[in-house]
This record gives C-alpha cells, sequence and structure tokens, in this order.
C-alpha cells in the first residue's frame, strides 16, 4: 500500500481498493452468477437491460452495475436517491442522450437506494429507459413490490441478492490479506482462526462491512504491541456494537416479526425466542413486540387458552413498569407461553365471517322481542314482548330462542377446535344447539 493511500487526497477505503474488476473476480450470489445464468450472461455477454438489484447491503449491487457497464462499453453514471433529485435526473439523462449521439455509446443509470425516490421522481427515468436512452440499474434494500412504481417495476427485471455465507466473507477477507496491489498484502498481516471467525460473524453476510472492519483491524495491529497480528482483542475492539441487519420499518423489520409470529403459531417456544431476540438486539422497541404478542394472543390461541391473552397483556404491563433489560424478560416470558399451549384460530375465524355477513345483509331491524324497552311508548309497539330471560329458565339457557334478525337465516361463525378449553366449548355448543332443536321440534 503506497504512501498516499494514507494522505487525505489519495486515500480510498480498502472495500472500495477491493472491488471486483471482473466477473471471475466477484465473490457470492452463485444463485445469479454461477455461469449460464441469466444475469451472469447479461453481464458475460455485455447484453444491456434494465434491472433492479434488490438486496441487503454490502452484497456487490454497485460492483455488478459496473461490472454490467464495463462488459457492455457503456458509459457509466450514478446517482444516490438521497442526494438527487430531477434536476440530477435530467442531467444524467442529458449526458446520456450526448453520449448515444456522439459516440454511439450505450449509458449504464445506477441509481443506489432507488426507493428513496418518490413517485414523480421514479416516473421521471420511465421515458428515457423506453427509448433506450440509459439502460437503469436501481439497487435497494427494501422490497421493490412495496416501494417502487408499478410502470418502472414492469420495464425492468428484478435480481434478488442475498447476503453473503461464511464461506464467501471469508474468501473476501483471505482475498484483502493477500492482495499485495490492491489490499494489504504487503502488510504482512497474520490473523489467528478465532479472530478471522469473529470478523466473519461480525460482517453478518456483508462485505464492505467485512472489509471496513479489516481495515480498522489493520490499523490497530500496525502497533508494537500487537505487531501486525490481528487477534480475538483486536476484533472486539473494532466490532464493539451490535452489527446484525435490521431497520426498524423495512423488509427485515417485517420479515423477523412474521417469522417471530409464525414460530409462535407453530409451537415452537426455542424459534419464537431466537426471533423475539433478534428483533430486540437489533434495535426493535419492545412495545411493539408486545403488541404483537397480544395479536398473536387473540389470533392464534383465542379460547384455547384464554389465559394467553392475559399473559401477553401482563407481559406488556410489566415492560412499561420496568424498562429495559428488565422487562424484556417478561416479553419472553410471554413468548414462551404463546408458543407452547394449545392453538386455535376459531374466533379470528368467526370474527370475519361474522363482519362479512354484516357486510352482505345490510341494515336489518333488531327483532322485536330483542329490543330494549325503557319507556312505556316503546312497550305499547311490543319492544321487548315475549322476550325470554335466561336466568329463569334451567341451566339459565333459553332453548330454542332466536337472536339473529327475522329476514337472516342463523348462522354459524364460531366453531370451536378440539384443543384446550376449547374442546370443552366445543362439548358445552353441541349440547345446547341439542336443546334448541328439541325445543324447536316441539312447537
Amino acid at each position: 500500500m503506497g504512501k498516499d493511500e494514507h494522505s487525505a487526497e489519495g486515500y480510498r477505503p480498502l472495500a472500495d481498493r477491493m472491488r471486483p474488476c471482473r466477473l471471475d473476480d466477484f465473490i457470492g450470489q452463485g444463485h445469479l452468477l454461477a455461469p449460464g445464468k441469466p444475469l451472469w450472461r447479461a453481464i458475460a455477454e455485455g447484453r444491456l437491460h434494465s434491472m433492479v438489484l434488490w438486496g441487503p447491503p454490502g452484497t456487490g449491487k454497485t460492483t455488478l452495475a459496473r461490472l454490467l457497464a464495463q462488459q457492455g462499453a457503456a458509459q457509466f453514471l450514478s446517482l444516490s436517491a438521497v442526494l438527487s433529485g430531477v434536476k440530477d435526473i435530467r442531467e444524467a439523462v442529458a449526458q446520456a442522450r450526448l453520449a448515444r449521439e456522439t459516440e454511439h455509446r450505450p449509458t449504464v443509470l445506477f441509481v443506489d437506494e432507488v426507493h428513496r425516490f418518490n413517485k414523480a421522481q421514479q416516473d421521471a427515468f420511465l421515458p428515457h429507459v423506453e427509448d433506450g436512452t440509459v439502460f437503469f440499474v436501481g439497487a435497494t434494500t427494501e422490497n421493490p413490490s412495496f416501494e417502487l412504481n408499478n410502470a418502472l417495476l414492469s420495464r425492468v427485471r428484478t435480481y434478488v441478492l442475498k447476503g453473503l455465507g461464511e464461506d464467501d466473507i471469508h474468501a473476501v477477507i483471505a482475498q484483502a490479506l493477500t492482495d499485495e496491489t490492491r489490499g494489504l498484502g504487503g502488510l504482512g498481516l497474520e490473523i489467528d482462526e478465532q479472530a478471522m471467525s469473529q470478523l466473519v460473524a461480525a460482517a453478518d453476510g456483508d462485505a464492505r462491512r467485512a472489509l471496513n472492519l479489516l481495515e480498522l483491524a489493520a490499523d490497530l495491529a500496525d502497533t508494537p504491541e500487537h505487531a501486525g497480528r490481528i487477534d480475538s482483542a483486536v476484533i472486539v475492539d473494532v466490532a464493539t456494537q451490535s452489527l446484525r441487519r435490521f431497520d426498524k420499518g423495512g423488509e427485515y423489520f417485517y420479515d423477523q416479526i412474521s417469522a417471530l409470529h409464525k414460530s409462535v403459531r407453530g409451537s415452537s417456544p426455542d424459534a419464537a425466542l431466537y426471533w423475539l431476540c433478534r428483533m430486540l438486539d437489533g434495535g426493535c422497541d419492545p412495545l411493539y413486540v408486545a403488541r404483537r404478542l397480544v395479536r398473536m394472543a387473540s389470533e392464534d390461541i383465542g379460547n384455547a387458552d384464554p389465559r394467553a391473552l392475559e399473559l401477553a397483556l401482563n407481559a406488556w404491563d410489566t415492560y412499561e413498569r420496568l424498562g429495559s433489560p428488565e422487562g424484556e424478560l417478561a416479553l419472553a416470558h410471554a413468548v414462551v407461553y404463546l408458543a407452547v399451549v394449545p392453538k386455535s384460530n376459531a374466533v379470528y375465524v368467526a370474527y370475519h365471517a361474522a363482519m362479512a355477513s354484516v357486510r352482505s345483509h345490510g341494515t336489518l331491524d333488531v327483532p322485536l322481542h330483542l329490543r330494549n324497552a325503557p319507556a312505556a311508548l316503546m312497550r305499547s309497539l311490543d319492544y321487548g314482548k315475549d322476550y325470554r330471560y335466561a336466568h329463569d329458565e334451567a341451566d339459565a339457557y333459553a332453548a330454542g330462542e332466536r337472536y339473529f334478525p327475522d329476514d337472516m337465516p342463523e348462522e354459524r361463525y364460531y366453531d370451536p377446535s378440539d384443543r384446550g378449553l376449547e374442546a370443552k366449548i366445543k362439548e358445552r355448543l353441541a349440547a345446547l344447539r341439542a336443546r334448541d332443536r328439541d325445543a324447536r321440534g316441539s312447537k
């Protein structure tokens, strides 16, 4: 590494220096870049087309866009949706048009974090993508289905990139440690196995993060104390904060809360605890988790164990009283309980069926015998007439009585499961319905 690499003017981060210049040097994304795969062929053969690259940070989106332009002998222009506006888009399009008219050269227009552009800004690309002025390559960490306009999505092909695996991150680090031209190969650095494993774990599938941490570690190791040796203590020093991916509102957020909910529903306490801890470790608001646990108790457990709702509410209350980190144990308590008890979505299904019925039948009158009659006029109009007070009848049940509107057939929404308390509820309802049939058959 030359001295100019460390000067204020000549410095380039290790992650930038190690950016692959050839497709063969690219590490990871084998599902897209194995020989013969569509994206591999597009880049290797210089077949330009507009695309969106969707994936976590540090997975190679910018590099792939550059390689596409390089192999397609195209001009490469880059915009950041964080810093750019419609004026910048117009200027880029003007440059692309000039290159096409004067040099007969295509342009790859790379837009980083494209999901941050609003609808009007995204629409500004459409005519220029359509007429071939630019080959649009958008990079996003968010789900394009939710963040990009349908009009733009219909004109591009979406490729899904994945976080790099441990072997891939290991290869990225090893490459940087041995490359004497772009990397750290000329510094004589050594890294022991434990430190390498810690560094790989801290990178969390992000090659850029791995190289940034490695560069920091190399600076720390370049002291008389460490003598060029990157050990566990050095890695601990450079990776002191939580590095797990979590975005408090984007794709990872909803994926992880979905995983927590489905683990509870699937009666897997260990997986449910894992996802709870992933969210808390990543910075999720514990009160958001508490609210979702209350929802799970009603939606997936219901009357199979009504204590689940009570426990979820108690966990919420406990967290508000104790705060973090003590209150988080109450959330874990609730998560485990919700995961292990019997499950039933019978109330959830019944509620939606009843709501659909209400919307389909319109505004039906309340039957006279069920109406409130606090005044003489109402009683003279037969409000409440012939109402049977259940507590005055055998077993506090008015067998055969109707409670639906007169012009509506009796519906059956709630079908208890055979699990937990609902098994007893089901047995009781069956007995009561048999009494209804007997009472109505005798009339």
